[in-house]
């Protein structure tokens, strides 16, 4: 709900939204340019001092006002010319032009009521109406996804669009729903729809009938200080019977032009001043800093509407299109998605449609937005998770256990828990078993007993579709056919190869870069974005389930290279490593924004074993910061598999590595990763103690084993890897 809440405003009111964005912020730097111009008064100052200059200059002066910029304008008649100009207060003497400037007077009628009376300035308030709710909804959105509000401003990880929308968002809210709320504000006050509130006093019927009492000495003038000035009027000439009109932050006032003696006064209400508080608040009239700020806070909106419409199109790309979807009050069967990648939606959607025509309702969603409160008529819940990392949970999990956690006591609606991974993953399915763990303790009902999905396997989620028919009573046959992601095709341009010696045969494969269209470049789309770490998914010919490959290089080094194993009886890798140069291969791409080396400048600790080097190495040829980098690479035999051994040498004399470790399984003496590891302890206790990120890469035996080390390692410090996980500084890509 809260969702669409924000997506619908969006896209409907994105034009209207960014004039109106656009053109406050532009009107937001007058004020501070005429606070910047205006002539200031020395100390002391006051309204009598000040009139009695400008009457001096200007004997026909009938008004002076001071605006909340500081700006003293006066106006006059001169021989029964009128006149005006801004005054400098030290001499009374006009030093500018007082006539409007044209550019805020057009961005002012554009921002008000895009030229069209009253009829634009109804439009332009609904804009404003639209900025409230996306502002209120976004809000909810950020906190939703980063587990809270108590984590505003948590790490985010996801495409560059999302991270961009929710990075502007979390900074810029705040002054839009300040912005937003102060327009709907004033806007009302236009049409009449706010009480007055303002108290006027009485005009006097007892004045002296004498004139030409000097403003220099009234003493309520020479009481007032200049920077509580409004306005002041004059009487008109040959009128004994007018008085001098007085306006300052006070109030508003009367005084004898024969005596000089205040004949009335009338306080501001407090209404008045909550109006004035918001005039000043929307325009940074008399606070020009903070209308800077909320300028430029406005100047997120179009960059959050562009990057908005980008993930409102990625999400229709990564998302099937689910017809018939209830909503959550009415549906039967609450089934909720945990997904990084957009696969596990897939599964979703063929559940939905075969439980849909076995009669049953059912709303779809995602698991972050569990709210078991507003499941009225839901008689089961079924969870799809998928695993991020080594654990973690996945993008439209975000935050899910801590609003279970939350829950104070378990709603009598069972639960089913299905895993989705891949067995060769350490991790394998461990944030869905953590779901069911923390599910079972919070007391839910069991629906079915915890399963998982290998490899998105249609057999295995054919079983389970049987086994929750049977729970249901009902036949429920799921015939599930995974939509593969759109693939681009890769011409190989060369190879090495290593490993024939030790019956390992690998080769370092680069792809040139194909060719991007305009939308892809928009929309980061194929291969128009990628970095070292991303993976490169390739479905073999035969084969059903894509395998992925880590990135050696990224887009700025102008070609796709990728280190590949030939495993006995390996479909894929039998098929690459068999390529020459001029073939070609269909592939496509998926970022891995956990496994980067992020931009801090503490050294990297990099570990990799055997293909694991592939994205090690691309680090290192990307390190043009020279930022300390400490390479542990472990290999059989350096004849015969020291992958990137031509590069390290060149890469150690331009300081893109400080130092290289190796550790060679296949000799007289056998020597691990881990053992190098241990063998420089002292130095990488102090590395890691000093700030410095681990990043391991290769295959699960090896990564487990350099987790024991170095829990070895660090446990003088009372350090263990399981905390520089949590801290962000171990991070793994194992298979």
């Amino acid at each position: 709900m809260i969702r669409a809440l924000h997506r619908w405003p969006g896209l409907l009111a994105l034009a209207l939204v960014t004039i109106l964005a656009l053109s406050g912020a532009a009107l937001s730097v007058f004020p501070a340019a005429e606070r910047i111009a205006a002539p200031q008064p020395e100390t002391g100052l006051t309204v009598a001092g000040l009139a009695d200059r400008i009457q001096t200059v200007y004997p026909g002066v009938e008004q002076i006002r001071r605006s909340p910029s500081g700006r003293i304008t006066a106006y006059w008649f001169d021989q029964g010319a009128p006149g005006a100009a801004v005054i400098d207060p030290a001499t009374g003497e006009g030093v500018a032009s007082a006539d409007p400037n044209q550019a805020e007077r057009w961005l002012t009628n554009l921002h008000r009521s895009l030229f069209l009376g009253d009829g634009g300035r109804i439009a332009m308030a609904a804009g404003a109406a639209a900025m409230l709710v996306l502002s209120l909804s976004g809000a909810a959105l950020v906190a939703r996804r980063t587990g809270g509000w108590r984590h505003w401003f948590a790490r985010l990880r996801g495409p560059l669009a999302g991270r961009l929308h929710v990075e502007i968002a979390r900074i810029a809210v705040v002054g839009l729903v300040l912005s937003s709320t102060t327009a709907l504000w004033m806007t009302a006050s236009t049409f009449d729809l706010l009480p007055d509130g303002g108290a006027i006093p009485a005009m006097p019927t007892e004045v002296s009938g004498a004139t030409g009492f000097a403003p220099g000495q009234m003493a309520t003038l020479r009481q007032t200080p200049i920077a509580e000035l409004r306005e002041l009027s004059f009487p008109y000439p040959g009128d004994a019977t007018d008085v001098f009109t007085l306006k300052t932050d006070r109030g508003t006032g009367y005084l004898d032009q024969g005596t000089g003696a205040l004949l009335a006064w009338a306080d501001l209400t407090g209404w008045e001043r909550v109006s004035e508080t918001i005039y000043m608040l929307h325009t940074g009239q008399g606070a020009a800093t903070l209308g800077l700020v909320l300028g430029l806070m406005a100047l997120g909106v179009p960059a959050m509407g562009a990057t908005g419409v980008l993930v409102w199109l990625a999400g229709l790309r990564g998302r099937p299109r689910i017809r018939g979807n209830q909503p959550a009050g009415r549906a039967e069967t609450i089934l909720l998605v945990g997904s990084e990648g957009g696969s596990t939606w897939g599964f979703a959607a063929t559940l939905h449609a075969a439980l849909t025509q076995a009669g049953q309702s059912v709303h779809v969603g995602p698991m972050s937005g569990f709210a078991p409160e507003s499941y009225a008529n839901a008689q089961r819940i079924i969870l799809l998770a998928a695993t991020y990392g080594d654990g973690a949970a996945p993008a439209s999990a975000k935050g899910f256990l801590d609003r279970l956690n939350a829950c104070d006591r378990a709603a009598d609606i069972p639960i089913a828990v299905l895993g989705f991974g891949d067995r060769s993953f350490p991790a394998y399915c461990a944030y869905a078993e953590s779901v069911a763990t923390a599910a079972e303790a919070k007391g839910w009902p069991e629906l079915l007993a915890f399963d998982t999905i290998d490899r998105q396997s249609p057999q295995d989620f054919a079983r389970w579709g049987r086994a929750l028919g049977d729970a249901l009573g009902i036949e429920l046959e799921l015939s599930h056919r995974p939509v593969q992601p759109q693939t681009t095709t890769l011409t190989l341009v060369s190879r090495r190869d290593y490993g024939a010696e030790v019956q390992a045969p690998t080769a370092i494969l680069r792809f040139a870069l194909p060719r991007v269209a305009l939308w892809q470049r928009l929309l980061g789309g194929g291969f128009a974005r990628f970095q070292t770490g991303d993976l490169i998914g390739i479905l073999p010919e035969g084969g059903t389930v894509p395998r992925l490959y880590s990135l050696a290089s990224g887009r700025r080094d102008g070609f796709i290279e990728i280190v590949v194993k030939k495993h006995p009886g390996g479909l894929c890798s039998g098929q690459l490593t068999a390529l020459e140069p001029g073939d070609t291969v269909s592939a496509f791409l998926r970022p891995n924004p956990g496994f980067r080396p992020g931009r801090s400048r503490a050294p990297l600790i990099l570990i990799g074993a055997g293909t694991g080097i592939g994205p090690l190495a691309g680090f290192v040829r990307g390190n043009t910061r020279r930022r300390p980098i400490h390479l542990f690479f472990g290999m059989r035999h350096p004849d015969s598999d020291f992958f990137y051994g031509e590069e390290f040498p060149g890469w150690q004399d331009e300081g893109r590595v400080s130092r290289l470790v190796t550790a060679v399984s296949r000799g007289a003496r056998p020597h691990y990763v881990q053992d190098a590891l241990r063998s420089e302890a002292t130095q990488v206790a102090e590395l890691i103690r000093n700030g410095a990120r681990v990043m391991v890469c290769g295959g699960r035996d090896m990564a487990a084993g350099v987790a024991e080390a170095l829990a070895e390692i660090l446990a003088p410090a009372g350090l263990t890897p399981a905390v520089l996980k949590a801290e962000g500084r171990y991070v793994e890509d194992v298979y």
